[in-house]
């Protein structure tokens, strides 16, 4: 199978038999054979009545529905995992991203050979101040993060080579940092192709403020897990062992000082209680990697999605 185009959504219902049509007729154009994978993630709509009626229409369209409403995130997770085809392309339900960047995001990933192609929106049709704003800041923190050097890391319109979406996990809000995880599981190449941005059609933003907060928290989640999450004692050690070094350096100068210089009592002196409390807090993040080498050697498996009903998968 050529493509495997994977579309999460939450209340979509308006919009989804325009864009399954909009995308048949561009594979239809291309003669790529493809499959559609629909994830309803917990709509309160009637979206997945609509993806069965499509699937009734045309086979190739095939669906997941969550029992609630987990995230962007969990839904690629699960259809990553579903998906066949040998490059998988993702888009957002809103008719924001336009299919007939399809045949030249696949171009670059089998001609061009990237591992990971971005869409970037340079010209978008969202509100300044509560979205394109915000993303040129975070954009440019995740720059300065990663050292990928991509203009829109949150563009919903992806391409990758499967191997790429069977080696990673996506939890949480990290699909927006998709890159940068294919970057530090391995994947070097990754491009950007500028692409067409779309104004909402129908229905409103599925996202508010809170998605800046909780991508910012994912950001440092990502570093944290790719670089120390199967040696954390490397960090957290290190960490405790400075702290504690620290500590008592500074009881020993105090106990010397104390011997052969001053009169004063080692009590008596402000810096004695830093290097108690240096001491304390080494000999804890110490305990914390010892703890975290511990459970990372037994952790369950982290995505576990509760599925109500599947289509054609």
């Amino acid at each position: 199978m050529d493509i495997s185009v994977v579309i999460p959504l939450f209340n979509e219902e308006e919009s989804l038999p325009e864009l399954f049509a909009w995308i048949e007729k561009v594979m239809a154009e291309n003669n790529f054979s493809y499959e559609i994978i629909a994830i309803n993630d917990g709509s309160r709509d009637n979206s997945w009545e609509v993806i069965r009626k499509e699937s009734e229409r045309n086979p190739l369209i095939k669906g997941i529905s969550f029992q609630r409403n987990y995230g962007k995130s969990p839904a690629l997770n699960v259809a990553f995992e579903a998906a066949k085809g040998n490059v998988i392309i993702t888009m957002d339900a809103d008719l924001q991203d336009s299919p007939d960047e399809i045949p030249g995001l696949y171009k670059m990933i089998v001609e061009d050979g990237y591992d990971l192609v971005s869409g970037w929106k340079q010209k978008r049709y969202d509100p300044v101040f509560s979205k394109n704003i915000p993303s040129k800041f975070f954009n440019g923190v995740t720059r300065r993060v990663s050292g990928l050097q991509l203009n829109d890391f949150n563009c919903g319109l992806k391409a990758y080579k499967r191997k790429v979406v069977k080696s990673i996990e996506v939890y949480g809000e990290m699909h927006r940092y998709i890159p940068v995880i294919a970057k530090w599981a391995g994947f070097e190449k990754i491009g950007e192709k500028s692409v067409k941005h779309q104004e909402r059609k129908y229905g409103v933003t599925k996202f508010g403020w809170e998605r800046f907060v909780n991508g910012f928290l994912d950001l440092m989640s990502i570093v944290f897990i790719t670089k120390f999450a199967r040696r954390p004692m490397h960090l957290f050690g290190l960490l405790g062992s400075l702290s504690f070094f620290v500590g008592f350096i500074i009881l020993m100068w105090l106990s010397i000082s104390k011997l052969f210089f001053s009169t004063l009592g080692i009590a008596d002196r402000p810096i004695f209680y830093f290097g108690i409390l240096a001491i304390i807090i080494g000999a804890q993040m110490f305990l914390t990697g010892f703890l975290g080498e511990l459970i990372s050697r037994s952790a369950p498996e982290r995505n576990d999605y509760k599925i109500g009903e599947k289509i054609g998968l």
